[in-house]
């Protein structure tokens, strides 16, 4: 079964079709989980995606995509902090539903999705940055943080990255949706 998973996570022609319809499948599943969400989880839900939002603005701060081997903010503890933002993110909202088994089904959807999307980044990196990345990820972790690069800069933002990364719009995205949940949960008085 498992197998079965990862196999549609790499099927090139389904992966062109969900990133085209991406942002319309987002906006079908909230509007289909919104009817469950729970007043008693707003705020743990909003808290774990803001840890996860924080995280995401920091790679934006510090990522120059296939321009230089970035190792420096978040990428000096884990390779992956983007998606390990996105998890928290997405986690949040999950929580905001009360359902213990959504998030199981999504930690491990996630798990199977990341596995097959950082493969392909991976091999994508190696052959751009060749023997510097092979060194990159023999010390730094693949999905958990560990301890970070001896020397290399951690508390790093730089404002024209973040721009260029579109940090201001994500964090304004993410804001609105959670403003629609919670608008949604109050108004309902659940």
């Amino acid at each position: 079964m498992i197998d079965s998973v990862r196999s549609l996570f790499r099927h090139p022609g389904l992966r062109r079709i969900i990133v085209v319809l991406r942002v319309p499948l987002v906006i079908v599943v909230v509007l289909a989980l919104l009817p469950l969400a729970r007043r008693e989880w707003l705020l743990p839900g909003f808290a774990l995606s803001m840890v996860g939002e924080a995280i995401q603005l920091w790679c934006f701060a510090a990522l120059e995509k296939n321009d230089t081997l970035t190792a420096r903010g978040p990428y000096t503890m884990v390779r992956n902090p983007m998606y390990l933002g996105r998890f928290f993110i997405v986690s949040g909202f999950l929580l905001l539903l009360g359902q213990p088994w959504l998030l199981a089904v999504f930690v491990l959807g996630y798990w199977l999705y990341m596995e097959s999307r950082v493969g392909r980044e991976e091999r994508l990196l190696a052959g751009i940055f060749g023997a510097a990345y092979a060194d990159y990820c023999a010390r730094v972790r693949r999905f958990v943080p560990g301890a970070p690069l001896p020397g290399a800069p951690v508390l790093y933002w730089n404002w024209d990255l973040f721009r260029r990364n579109s940090g201001p719009k994500n964090l304004l995205l993410t804001l609105a949706a959670w403003a629609v949940a919670a608008g949604w949960v109050l108004w309902r008085g659940q």
